[in-house]
């Protein structure tokens, strides 16, 4: 079991933990200098850390001030072969990431950069197909060395990354005790041998999956939440309708507290999402649908509702792009009865679809999926994000959270 939580420190961001061979443990971080006359980043700091009492002892000491690439964040420290070697993210988290190496005979120092400068970035190289590479950390496989790494995928060169941030693995070698990667270059692969310890090793190139409900099977763990996990028998249920997931109506998608919202990430920049919904809004506060979503300002949602001034339900496409809403499509009336919703996600585009009792029918026109990315997100929020997209179902009731609406299954096919 987890222990409560205990603080440690509120400075900084990134922080990592150092066992020394010697049985001290230090805790790692960097330095932020939040007073307007300084330049906010103030180098990494070093302190041991007590693992009884979980607090930081002795004093805490300044002991690297990063590079020419700027701010230096992450900091982790592996000893090897009596060197201690530090491994830092820098040039921050956009097209310029890196990932730096200096070492140390005493963790005092003094600290002596590699020559093999950055160890890793794609800041230089605008075709790689993994830009943003950066903030690493060294792992050693049977005798092999690699280091995982923090990198993103354009859809365009050095356009908006619709999936993310993702993690990469490059394999490293060293030479005149200095890590480098082994294609003698400080660039990604995006392919790379497997470990030969790791013997049979299955790659898996299509995360497609179809999902179905029932009181005896959990929901899978590609299923994420906003910040919480959702209550079973109060946000949702698998039991009220057996083979349904039933979803009762929650807070709006521009909700930061508790929203009914299933979603997964798009794994694959083309892919179909499907699901049928089964609901019966009785007022337009009463909203249920499938979504594609990067966060509470930005989201595109095909949504079912009632319209009294029509007497009917209907289905309409509403967008935010960063606080400004628009619709996507007219509303359209539905029939009583089950409704099938379908979006088509190609790159930058995505087109939404229906079905009642016939063939499937375009609602609206092409939606702008790159909207869904860190990079568009961050120009119109002015800082930055790195969320990546997520496609899901979800159930509204902005009056007395009430209102329930059953769905028969969810898929999500990626298209190769």
């Amino acid at each position: 079991p987890w222990s409560e939580p205990t603080l440690v420190t509120a400075s900084g961001f990134d922080p990592a933990l150092f066992h020394d061979d010697d049985g001290r443990h230090y805790f790692l971080n960097m330095l932020f200098d939040w007073r307007l006359e300084n330049p906010g980043f103030a180098g990494t700091v070093i302190q041991e850390f007590d693992p009884v009492t979980r607090q930081l002892v002795g004093a805490r000491r300044n002991f690297y001030r990063g590079t020419s690439l700027g701010v230096c964040e992450g900091p982790q420290i592996l000893k090897k072969d009596g060197w201690y070697y530090l491994l830092c993210a820098a040039g921050g988290t956009g097209y310029l990431h890196a990932a730096t190496v200096a070492r140390a005979k005493t963790l005092d120092g003094p600290w002596e950069d590699s020559p093999y400068f950055p160890l890793l970035t794609a800041r230089d190289d605008a075709a790689n197909p993994l830009q943003k590479s950066g903030h690493a950390c060294f792992v050693e496989i049977g005798g092999e060395w690699y280091i995982t790494h923090i990198c993103a995928r354009p859809l365009t060169e050095r356009g908006n990354c619709t999936l993310g941030r993702e993690t990469a693995l490059q394999k490293i070698e060293w030479a005149g005790g200095w890590p480098h990667l082994a294609n003698g270059t400080h660039h990604p692969d995006l392919v790379i041998p497997a470990p030969k310890a790791a013997g049979d090793v299955k790659q898996i190139l299509d995360h497609s999956e179809r999902v179905t409900f029932s009181p005896d099977k959990a929901l899978p763990h590609t299923f994420k939440t906003l910040r919480t996990p959702l209550a079973a028998e109060s946000d949702y249920s698998l039991t009220a309708r057996p083979g349904w997931l039933r979803l009762y109506g929650g807070q709006t998608l521009s909700s930061h507290h508790k929203q009914t919202l299933f979603a997964r990430r798009w794994q694959h920049f083309a892919f179909t999402a499907t699901t049928k919904i089964d609901f019966a809004p009785q007022n337009f506060q009463q909203v249920a649908g499938l979504v594609l979503f990067y966060d509470t300002c930005n989201w595109i949602y095909a949504y079912i509702t009632w319209d009294e001034r029509i007497n009917a339900r209907t289905l309409q496409i509403l967008r935010c792009d960063y606080k400004d809403f628009t619709y996507g499509s007219k509303a359209i009336p539905l029939p009583d009865g089950e409704i099938s919703l379908k979006v088509c996600v190609n790159g930058a585009e995505a087109q939404f679809c229906y079905r009642a009792d016939g063939d499937w029918q375009p609602l609206g026109g092409v939606q702008p999926a790159d909207h869904l990315s860190d990079d568009y997100v961050e120009t119109r929020r002015g800082r930055c994000a790195f969320t990546g997209a997520m496609v899901g179902i979800c159930a509204q009731d902005m009056d007395a959270h009430q209102s329930h609406a059953d769905f028969a299954f969810f898929d999500y096919e990626e298209q190769r």
